[in-house]
């Protein structure tokens, strides 16, 4: 039972990127899922949630507007699509749930917004 993230990288102000959440050893659709990200300069963040109902997201004021959540339950992979993005973006993404009470963490994907 695990989650990994990929589709960090280096991108320029402005720029975007996807990132993936990829689920194995349990059906993610049944579970909320959530972002978190780890910056220099706020420490540990909660950045997006998505839950079992719906399709909808919830965000942190920080990101809203420029970030999207979305589910591919086919992939058992949930993405956070970021436009527009800034310096203080920069840090390491990772994305959790809670899985019978125990808690899922994955090993994180780097985002480095920099020009």
């Amino acid at each position: 039972v695990r989650l990994v993230e990929s589709g960090g990288g280096l991108v320029q102000p402005g720029g975007s990127l996807t990132l993936s959440c990829t689920a194995s050893g349990f059906t993610l659709r049944t579970y909320a899922i959530y972002w978190d990200r780890q910056t220099p300069g706020k420490g540990l963040e909660w950045v997006s949630a998505i839950y079992t109902t719906g399709t909808t997201g919830d965000y942190a004021d920080s990101v809203k507007g420029r970030f999207t959540i979305s589910r591919d339950n086919a992939k058992n992979t949930v993405y956070l699509r970021m436009n527009s993005l800034k310096s203080e973006d920069t840090g390491l993404y990772y994305c959790r749930t809670t899985l019978r009470g125990t808690r899922i963490l994955g090993q994180g994907t780097h985002v480095t917004v920099s020009s």
